[in-house]
């Protein structure tokens, strides 16, 4: 028996909740194989207890039937974490030069809006003094370069860093800066978790306050790759009102915490439209996201309604935030909810 075999049949084993193997993802720390025996040992970060217990149960069962494998030893060590809610004090210190906080913004499918308010709410965050930065995390579907009107090529400063688009006063990096409007992305899972660490650590941002992160919708990869990276400072979920999509944002809710970040509330896009006379017409259903974050003991942070300026400000490159609050409801929303961000993580 070697440590090369044992590696080889951990790779069948998935951490709990995603469909990458604790191999890849670094747990496996050690391997020891001796005449009759064979030490494993795991290091795994997190809070809950079932994570390590189910990786426990996974890798004897892996590993227990192999010939010459011996007795089986699977130490499971877990590393201290963050508390699971909450922005405590020094919880998410950023492991990112030129970071103070980061903050990522997350759903649990797509076509909820998460993008826009990414990129609204880090204009709002602007619009208080703060420095702000924007990583289009999704390589699949990059519409950052498009929602702030850019299409400028970054360069690469003597460091061999990538140097940020700036647009409205905003950092930016994505995808769509670095290929045609046309290309698809078309890279495998590993190589996608490359280009996103790459996006993080590799990039020269300038002095940032705030660091914000559109994730990709879902439950994948990349957001496990990201959230353990770097410490993210806390998440904010984004859903529509109906429950179809609520299912997915609890999916959301409960991956950041197996992996120990803080969420810091719901904001409930698409909440209504109003018409010219006033009145509001629910069209994805009324308070969906009202009643997730009661039931989830998180904060809804904002609810933010359904406007032609919205759709149009992403379309030609000049997010609704930007407008004044006293003229637009959609940026009057945008503003306080990044207040109530604010004020849960200072900068």
């Amino acid at each position: 028996m070697s440590p090369d075999v044992i590696r080889e049949a951990l790779q069948q084993v998935r951490y709990p909740g995603f469909s990458r193997d604790i191999v890849s993802f670094g747990l496996v720390k050690d391997i020891t194989c001796e005449p009759g025996a064979t030490t494993v040992l795991l290091e795994v970060q997190t809070r809950d207890p079932k994570v390590p217990e189910q990786i426990f149960r996974d890798c004897h069962a892996a590993l227990d039937g192999l010939d010459g494998v011996g007795t089986v030893k699977i130490d499971v060590r877990v590393k201290d974490a963050p508390a699971v809610s909450g922005a405590a004090e020094g919880v998410g210190k950023s492991s990112i030069p030129g970071v103070k906080r980061i903050i990522a913004v997350a759903s649990g499918k797509g076509g909820v809006g998460k993008s826009t308010v990414a990129a609204n709410l880090a204009v709002a965050l602007a619009k208080r003094g703060a420095r702000v930065g924007l990583c289009d995390c999704d390589l699949y579907g990059p519409s950052v370069a498009q929602m702030f009107g850019s299409n400028e090529r970054p360069l690469a400063n003597e460091r061999d860093e990538i140097l940020p688009i700036e647009a409205h006063g905003i950092q930016l990096m994505s995808m769509g800066f670095l290929l045609e409007d046309s290309s698809p992305v078309i890279v495998r899972g590993p190589m996608a978790t490359r280009y996103t660490q790459q996006f993080l650590r590799q990039v020269a941002w300038d002095d940032l306050d705030y660091l914000v992160l559109d994730l990709p919708p879902g439950t994948g990869d990349i957001q496990l790759t990201i959230v353990q990276t770097v410490a993210v400072d806390g998440a904010v979920i984004v859903t529509t009102p109906q429950e179809v999509a609520l299912i997915d944002a609890r999916k959301a809710v409960s991956m950041f915490g197996k992996v120990n970040v803080p969420i810091l509330g719901l904001i409930e896009n698409m909440a209504w439209f109003e018409c010219d006379h006033g009145e509001r017409y629910f069209l994805f259903g009324e308070g969906g996201g009202v009643r997730e974050a009661e039931r989830l003991g998180a904060p809804l942070l904002g609810r933010i309604p359904i406007d032609v300026a919205t759709r149009r400000g992403g379309d030609e490159g000049s997010p609704v935030a930007l407008l004044p609050a006293t003229e637009n409801a959609v940026s009057a929303a945008f503003q306080e909810t990044a207040a109530k961000i604010a004020a849960s993580v200072p900068a």
